[in-house]
């Protein structure tokens, strides 16, 4: 290990990467290494937060509801548009999961009593109870996972992937806006 915590074992990419520098050494291939990186992470990190999801069975946009729900505060009450904002999702997408949660008494719909052509998403007692019980073995697994890593290490690596985020977004944005 180097004196900035970073590992210097070479790993499959390094290979990959060893190879193309010497068939392309024109290109500049730091970013190809850093985002597939970042790409394989993701893809672990999503099977491993699946695998804790699934042993209480749930799936990850059941647990993105029921979390977003919860973390709205007493009544546990939102729109399903408001819903659908927060874990990004289509409203038609939001009604299956909804049903689906319906169905398994995690979540209640009710009209809106101010406005009766809208419904209201209510978290149920047994929804906060399992969402209550899942959400801190949720914690201690993302901890798990970043525990090689110090505080320093991950704020500074939360602050770079921020940046990088941020950068990607305005660039999606801008590449977006150019095709309409």
């Amino acid at each position: 290990m180097t004196e900035d915590g970073i590992l210097e074992d070479r790993d499959a990419l390094d290979a990959i990467l060893d190879q193309w520098r010497h068939e392309r050494p024109d290109l500049d291939l730091e970013s190809m290494a850093v985002l597939a990186r970042i790409t394989q992470l993701a893809a672990l990190v999503n099977a491993s937060v699946e695998r804790l999801l699934s042993q209480h069975g749930l799936q990850g946009g059941e647990f993105d509801v029921l979390t977003a729900l919860r973390r709205s505060g007493d009544p546990f009450t939102l729109t399903p548009s408001e819903l659908s904002r927060m874990v990004m999702m289509s409203r038609a997408g939001m009604t299956n999961r909804l049903d689906k949660l319906e169905a398994s008494g995690l979540v209640q719909r009710t009209l809106d009593p101010i406005d009766r052509r809208s419904f209201r998403v209510a978290l149920t007692a047994r929804g906060r109870e399992v969402i209550d019980r899942v959400l801190p073995a949720h914690a201690a697994n993302l901890s798990r996972l970043m525990a090689d890593l110090g505080d320093e290490a991950r704020n500074a690596l939360d602050g770079h992937l921020r940046v990088l985020l941020r950068s990607a977004s305005a660039s999606a944005d801008a590449a977006s806006r150019r095709l309409h």
